[in-house]
């Protein structure tokens, strides 16, 4: 009789809240119908009626015009209810009902804090990552914008009016936004790891790099920066990893690990490298890596380090020699003349250099076929600066035999007609220019000084 009286009461009070549900709905009130429902459900919940919980919550998001505000903060609800019930058919009962309830209505994940979202979709990638899945990896990692990690967590956050989604606080045991960023790009790195993309980690290296609570501790940075060095030698050549290069020479740090700075510094220096030299004094700081930070370099680095070396001293060659036969190329490179080959036209397939061989006559000729068009304006270009400098010279030529006259002739030393004679010279030296250039525009009467007669009192 207890039993049936309370489930009478129950139910009565239920529909009571129910009447006001509907009037706070109808009006558009949200505080109001967000605060029925989930009275509604407190009730039940007390009372410990899990089927008639189960049934208020598919009712009450059926309900005409139901706000969504009014759903969302019912089924944060009953999400606190799932710890509390009594067996395990009844606990899968209540997250069915919520499933069905919530799919494709509740943006549940919008509400999450972003270091909760941030952190929720690394979790993600690094299952992915151990799972060996890294097509899904890459695709999850890319919901996550670097830029994010760059924001200002100082601002004050603007308090949310009433009927927007209110963004929960994140739980304490979320890693903060400069802990999620070092965990982002060690998971990159993971991921860019499976392919060598080298370039691609020595940037995840240097994001890392930058962290504050990483650039303020020795022992933290100084694993970071001997890895960016490596991977930096070990990226192929390009306007990226040039500019990475330089800025990195530019680091106060790296005087602090003054084998690394010598490193890069070859690197930029146009001069062939010996790689035998190179490798016997580096070998063992190679080696060393796998005991640091982040590990061995991989298991391609030490071949494609000797590869990058022998790329280096190709570009080297280029700048210096126009033409060079293949066997002077391999002993320069300190290869046989088939390597020396191969590895020349794998750069030129990559577009890193631009070279022919001509392969009868054994020489390499690295400069650029030049068309009809390239090479007239080249010649303007060189006959333009040649008049330029034939003006220059006749002007200051002209200046000095002026000056020099007009001394002597204020010492007395020089007849009054001399400057007459003078005039008639440059007369004729204009002639004789014209006569040089006569299919020419450039020269005119205006480029080459004129004198007129004059006499001195």
């Amino acid at each position: 009789m207890e039993n049936q009286e309370g489930k009478a009461n129950l139910e009565s009070a239920i529909e009571q809240l129910q009447n006001v549900e509907k009037q706070m709905r109808l009006a558009s009130d949200v505080a109001g119908t967000k605060k029925a429902v989930t009275d509604i459900l407190q009730l039940c919940f007390e009372a410990k009626d899990w089927k008639m919980l189960n049934d208020q919550i598919v009712l009450l998001s059926k309900k005409r015009g139901q706000l969504k505000q009014a759903v969302t903060v019912m089924v944060q609800q009953a999400m606190q209810y799932i710890d509390e019930t009594p067996d395990l058919e009844t606990r899968i009962e209540l997250i069915k009902t919520l499933n069905t309830v919530s799919a494709g209505k509740v943006e549940t994940f919008g509400a999450m804090a972003k270091t909760e979202k941030i952190a929720f979709i690394l979790e993600q990638v690094r299952l992915c990552l151990d799972r060996q899945d890294y097509v899904r990896a890459q695709i999850l990692s890319r919901k996550i914008s670097p830029r994010v990690f760059d924001a200002d967590t100082s601002k004050e956050k603007k308090k949310p009016k009433e009927g927007d989604n209110v963004v929960e606080e994140a739980p304490a045991d979320i890693p903060s936004l400069l802990e999620l960023k070092r965990i982002y790009y060690e998971l990159m790195i993971r991921y860019y790891s499976h392919n060598n993309d080298y370039l691609e980690i020595c940037r995840c290296y240097k994001a890392i790099y930058e962290i504050p609570s990483v650039k303020e501790n020795p022992a933290q940075w100084i694993p970071v920066l001997r890895k960016i060095c490596w991977y930096l030698v070990l990226s192929p050549h390009d306007p990226m990893q040039s500019s990475l290069l330089n800025s990195t020479l530019e680091d106060k740090h790296l005087s602090e690990i003054p084998k690394f700075k010598v490193l890069l510094k070859q690197l930029v220096t146009m001069e062939v490298i010996q790689w035998t030299s190179l490798w016997n004094t580096y070998n063992d700081e190679f080696d060393t890596e796998k005991d640091l930070l982040g590990g061995s370099l991989g298991d391609k680095a030490a071949e494609d380090l000797k590869q990058r070396i022998i790329e280096h001293n190709i570009l080297v060659v280029s700048k210096y020699y126009s033409r060079i036969t293949v066997k002077r190329l391999a002993e320069l490179l300190c290869l046989s003349i088939q390597e020396a080959e191969k590895h020349l036209s794998d750069m030129v397939v990559s577009k890193a250099l631009v070279a022919k061989i001509d392969r009868p006559m054994g020489i390499v000729c690295f400069q650029v076929a030049k068309d009809c068009n390239d090479i007239l304006n080249s010649w303007s270009m060189n006959l333009e600066k040649l008049l330029d400098l034939v003006e220059k010279s006749c002007h200051q030529i002209h200046k000095e035999t002026m000056v020099g006259l007009l001394e002597l002739s204020l010492c007395g030393l020089v007849k009054k007609n001399s400057i007459q004679i003078f005039a008639g010279y440059v007369d004729e030296r204009h002639a004789f220019a014209q006569k040089l250039f006569p299919l020419t525009e450039i020269v005119n009467s205006d480029m080459l000084p004129r004198t007129e007669s004059v006499s001195l009192s």
